[in-house]
């Protein structure tokens, strides 16, 4: 029996746990969710660190499964939503943890992605599955669940909330003249292979300087490999100012310092996803990962864009050929990216966004 969907639900659920560059991409699908249906409440299961990042979401109810605890973590949220039936329940993480934890809790109808974009048998754990949508984009992605509901506003909004002493967090790192922020890691995974060289982000941090008088901040988590990164780059620059703001910030500073900017330049990771929400000019580094899939997705047009190249050299295949999402796990894919892709692109970035009135960042920010 194919279950209906709810005309005016009452109560949305959302299962997403993970990562904190998801739940940036998925929180514009919930604002569209609040204006097709204003007085519905929306609960949204998240994780711990994605919970530090959104926290104060108006009109979300955020709860937290924290995967450490593991199925005892599970029964703990199981318990507390004994008594609670979502009309909806939006199943957004493809995992099979998370398929298992959607098992405990009730709801009229279970909608989840179609099944080429499933992944780990999801499509069995749901009751509704997304119409195909081949190539799509993980911001359309998630949209594509409200698409599915019968939203059809679905202009971009993020409103992501960072409180007055986050702003002053930032401004005790960077003071108020104008910065360049640098995340130059992403996450620390097994073959992840997402970071370009120390050598070639000092090369940038010197021409953002000399040319275009800004100094830089390095952000990034606190992890030995995102500090010896930091401190490589640091020992390149020996005559720019650099702060090296790695692993000092709490995630809603992080969120401050990117929303001060005047660009933010990283590979695929959190904070372009992060940097995007808050509309401030996002230089995405991309050789292993498909930008027309996980790029920041307000600035797609200003991705150094190295996966042809990467899929071409190490997959001897091309783009058009290999599944979507396809990663190329080489080692020596980011190394593609040369020095001139990223210079050109900053450059071009910061004259399209100074024209446009975005460049005055420190003035109207924080």
């Amino acid at each position: 029996m194919k279950h209906s969907l709810p005309e005016r639900p009452r109560h949305i659920g959302i299962l997403r746990l993970s990562a904190l560059g998801d739940v940036c991409n998925l929180v514009p699908t919930v604002r569209a969710l609040q204006r097709q249906w204003p007085e519905a409440r929306i609960t949204w299961i998240v994780g711990k660190t994605e919970y530090g990042l959104l926290s104060g979401l108006d009109g979300v109810d955020l709860v937290i499964y924290d995967k450490a605890t593991g199925l005892a973590g599970m029964r703990e949220i199981w318990r507390q939503f004994k008594d609670t039936r979502f009309d909806v329940l939006l199943h957004m993480q493809q995992a099979l943890r998370a398929s298992v934890l959607s098992l405990g809790l009730k709801c009229d109808v279970r909608v989840g992605y179609d099944k080429a974009r499933a992944k780990d048998w999801q499509h069995w754990f749901t009751h509704r599955q997304l119409a195909v949508h081949p190539r799509a984009h993980v911001l359309e992605s998630f949209m594509d669940f409200a698409r599915l509901l019968g939203v059809e506003d679905t202009h971009l909004e993020w409103s992501l909330p960072v409180p007055d002493a986050a702003y002053e967090e930032a401004r005790q790192l960077t003071g108020d003249r104008p910065y360049l922020v640098i995340s130059p890691c992403a996450n620390p995974r097994l073959r992840n292979f997402r970071n370009w060289s120390a050598e070639g982000y000092a090369a940038v941090i010197e021409h953002a300087w000399q040319r275009h008088g800004l100094k830089t901040v390095m952000s990034g988590g606190g992890s030995p490999l995102e500090r010896d990164m930091g401190e490589q780059i640091r020992r390149l620059c020996p005559n720019v100012e650099i702060i090296d703001a790695i692993g000092r910030t709490s995630l809603k500073g992080l969120l401050a310092l990117l929303d001060r900017a005047r660009v933010v330049i990283a590979p695929d990771s959190g904070p372009v996803h992060m940097a995007n929400a808050l509309n401030t000019p996002t230089l995405g580094l991309y050789a292993t990962t498909n930008p027309d899939r996980a790029a920041p997705y307000c600035w797609r047009d200003h991705v150094v864009n190295r996966y042809p190249d990467a899929v071409r050299r190490y997959l001897n295949k091309s783009v058009e050929t290999v599944t979507w999402g396809t990663r190329v796990r080489h080692a020596d894919a980011m190394a593609l990216i040369t020095l001139d892709d990223v210079v050109e692109h900053l450059d071009r970035l910061l004259a399209d966004t100074a024209a446009s009135g975005d460049g005055d960042a420190l003035e109207s920010r924080g």
